[in-house]
């Protein structure tokens, strides 16, 4: 392999990351991380291939090794638009979250469900 062991580690980090999130089916963290990394990996894909890419008098598994890491390096976008889709049909988007708790801000007016059916206690402060 042309590439140090930095690239093979990111590489498979990702593989183990996409494997959790076909296993866990239900997770969104799963597929969060593995599409996040799927997005890092790009960048440091760039990053290797435009340094590490040997120059000089290649041997043929090296020029072949080099264009299998181009050919993956250019198909991981089309993976992360396949992830993207398979995040949003888990229910999960990018973005700030709009999870409704029972938190409750100073200045709202409402009370939330579950205080209003108990009975008001004062507290001493």
């Amino acid at each position: 392999m042309v590439f140090p062991g930095a690239y093979a580690w990111s590489n498979f980090t990702i593989l183990a990351l996409g494997v959790w999130a076909v296993a866990q089916r239900d997770s969104i963290d799963a597929i969060s991380m593995f599409l996040g990394g799927l997005v890092v990996t790009i960048f440091l894909d760039i990053i290797h291939i435009s340094i590490f890419y040997p120059r000089t008098s290649v041997s043929d598994t090296e020029r072949f090794s080099a264009g299998m890491a181009i050919v993956s390096a250019l198909l991981k976008p089309v993976s992360c638009c396949f992830v993207y889709q398979m995040h949003r049909e888990r229910g999960a988007f990018l973005g700030p979250s709009q999870d409704h708790s029972a938190y409750q801000t100073i200045d709202s007016p409402e009370a939330p469900a579950d205080l209003e059916s108990r009975a008001h206690v004062p507290q001493g402060y």
